[in-house]
């Protein structure tokens, strides 16, 4: 039994995947709650895919890119619960999986673009062929400097149509495609280390330098 969950965007999404298929996914109703809410919707999906914990035999976690706070929250999760179960975490880029849910549905047949929200007026933006194979590092731009016709899979055309008048859905990562993607081997596995290409908002404050006396005055 696969545990998968992402944490990258506004909302919290988790999945169990029998090996099979998917047998219970949720996803949380509000927004921005990563730490309230990842627990509670990892311990629904168990229940309702008829296992404990310990019935989990590996994890897939999203890595981003996405928040410093979201992604915290979902791979501290993920590596803690690796650790106590004794079973694998797989990291996967959460574009990816994007990319993998939009060829599977059929929603594009040819090259495309995965953009999703970075906020500061920015998009994390990948480039991926028609089979859903990612053809270029994410990165994190204004929408005007990476704008594109191609077909745009993500938030990232929603709140920018100007740049990219093709946007189509999923908007938001999906567990549930994100344990497909695993399970099927169609992408990257990644060490469980967080994606975030720029800074943190909230840094370490650095210490304040000395300040040197002023002079004595000459006499």
């Amino acid at each position: 039994m696969l545990l998968a969950f992402d944490t990258a965007s506004p909302t919290v999404t988790v999945a169990v995947h029998d090996g099979t298929d998917v047998v219970a996914a949720a996803t949380a109703a509000i927004g921005m709650r990563h730490g309230e809410q990842l627990a509670p919707l990892i311990e629904q999906v168990l229940t309702e895919a008829g296992i404990t914990p310990a019935g989990v035999t590996a994890i897939a976690v999203g890595v981003g890119p996405g928040p410093f706070t979201g992604l915290r929250v979902g791979l501290v999760t993920a590596r803690t619960l690796a650790h106590v179960l004794e079973v694998p975490v797989h990291g996967v880029c959460s574009l990816d999986a994007l990319a993998v849910g939009a060829v599977a549905s059929g929603v594009v047949d040819g090259d495309f673009l995965v953009a999703t929200d970075a906020r500061r007026k920015e998009v994390y933006l990948a480039s991926y062929d028609a089979q859903g194979r990612r053809r270029s590092e994410p990165v994190v731009e204004r929408p005007a400097v990476v704008a594109s016709t191609l077909p745009v899979i993500g938030e990232g055309a929603a709140l920018y149509p100007d740049s990219f008048p093709d946007g189509r859905a999923p908007l938001r990562p999906d567990a549930a495609w994100l344990a497909r993607a695993v399970i099927g081997e169609r992408v990257e596995i990644l060490a469980p280390e967080p994606l975030y290409l720029r800074r943190p908002d909230a840094e370490i404050p650095r210490a304040a330098k000395a300040v040197l006396p002023d002079a004595a005055p000459t006499p």
